[in-house]
């Protein structure tokens, strides 16, 4: 593989071997490391496009944090999400310092006029489909040559990559400390309420205690004491499963339509849920042992919970 004489750029896969990279250089991304599509939106600009860009990717991409990127194409917008976490291994098994990239590319905009199919390793080749340079096997097309990088011109299209992106997106910063800020108010009315209770509790014994003059057998007060006991066992477990919930993070459309509580059971509904995409929320809950029922009408998810 040829690199540029000014700097290299190397067509960064997972199946490609390199040699030792002792300078700067330049990466050209793979189709094997992120998602690419073509597609008409009612607006003008690329901002609009990537406020989008998580609910056009939603039902493709695997579980994981990803950032998006997008350009305009004629009357089209070219539309990507990468994971930066996949992009930071793969130079890491590589050998490949991220301290010595100085960009990086996506092959889409950077090898979009090949004609034919080009071999980039041992088993893949790229090619132009509807406009979308695609990977697939090198037994399913005939080759022309091998990827070639000596003379490419750049586009102005890079992305930087977030080397803490697998912990949490730059942007949802000021969301996790809005979130914060929501769960330690939550958690001081929890506090207030639990100091509450407890005093209303030990209230309620003595003004029954001295309202019934105590009962006449110390199994009688036991059991008195036993029932406010348990009262305030469920009432916890209740604030402690609401807390839970409110403190869910969930994808942006995605909102909780109904809380209440009714005959022992939490009733939640959360729209903007299809069956079978629940499954990030589901995990969560049993995480925090709650047992719950299940259904579904439309774009509603709707669970029963069990105290």
């Amino acid at each position: 593989m040829k690199f540029n004489k000014k700097r290299q750029t190397l067509f960064l896969d997972p199946h490609s071997v390199y040699g030792n990279i002792e300078s700067k250089i330049n990466i050209v991304l793979s189709p094997s490391l992120y998602w690419v599509k073509k597609i008409s939106l009612p607006v003008k600009s690329v901002r609009e496009v990537k406020q989008l860009l998580p609910s056009i990717f939603e039902d493709i991409l695997p579980e994981g944090n990803y950032s998006y990127s997008a350009y305009k194409s004629e009357d089209e917008f070219i539309v990507f999400a990468y994971n930066d976490k996949l992009i930071l291994e793969t130079l890491s098994q590589k050998n490949i310092p991220v301290s010595n990239v100085a960009k990086i590319y996506f092959a889409q905009s950077e090898i979009a006029d090949i004609d034919g199919a080009l071999k980039i390793n041992e088993s893949q080749s790229i090619y132009i489909k509807d406009s979308l340079l695609i990977l697939v096997p090198c037994c399913w097309i005939e080759e022309k040559g091998v990827l070639d990088l000596s003379k490419i011109q750049h586009s102005k299209h890079t992305i930087s990559l977030a080397q803490f992106g697998h912990i949490v997106e730059s942007k949802s910063l000021y969301k996790i400390g809005a979130i914060a800020m929501v769960l330690i108010l939550l958690l001081g009315i929890e506090i207030f309420i639990t100091t509450q209770k407890t005093s209303a509790v030990l209230a309620i014994k003595d003004e029954l205690f001295e309202k019934n003059s105590l009962k006449s057998t110390t199994f009688q007060n036991k059991a008195l004491l036993k029932k406010y006991k348990s009262i305030y066992k469920t009432q916890t477990k209740i604030r402690e499963n609401i807390s839970y919930v409110l403190g869910l993070k969930l994808k942006n459309n995605v909102k909780i339509s109904r809380l209440s509580v009714k005959n022992k059971k939490i009733l939640i509904s959360f729209n903007g849920v299809k069956e079978g995409t629940q499954t990030y929320i589901t995990k969560a809950l049993k995480s925090k042992g709650m047992v719950f029922k299940m259904s579904f009408a439309k774009e509603i998810m709707n669970l029963e919970v069990s105290l």
